[in-house]
């Protein structure tokens, strides 16, 4: 998704490219997501110009893709409470001094 957002449209090829550039991905794996994506309504893909390839759009915007993602992420991965996911990201040492006190801050704010 992020290198779709960045590109404003992409084919699988164009976005396997530039995943390539700092991992190794195979084609087929970033098919299979760019085509898991449009199925969940992330993405839609039209037929290219020369009817070889499909290029991809995001259908929302960046910020309510990713609440949705997350949203989805925690029903399915925690059953719906967004607690242990908080916890393991603490415990894990995944946040920085700054950012778990940010998460403080807001946790006190939302009273």
């Amino acid at each position: 998704m992020k290198v779709v957002w960045r590109l404003g449209t992409a084919t699988v090829r164009e976005v396997y490219e530039a995943l390539r550039e700092n991992r190794r991905v195979a084609y087929t794996t970033v098919m299979t997501m760019m085509n898991i994506l449009e199925t969940k309504g992330y993405l839609k893909k039209e037929k290219e110009r020369d009817d070889r390839a499909f290029r991809y759009r995001p259908v929302r915007a960046e910020q309510t893709t990713i609440t949705s993602m997350v949203a989805e992420f925690v029903d399915r991965v925690f059953d719906g409470a967004s607690r242990p996911l908080l916890l393991h990201l603490v415990k894990s040492g995944r946040l920085s001094e700054k950012e778990r006190a940010e998460l403080l801050k807001m946790i006190k704010g939302a009273d």
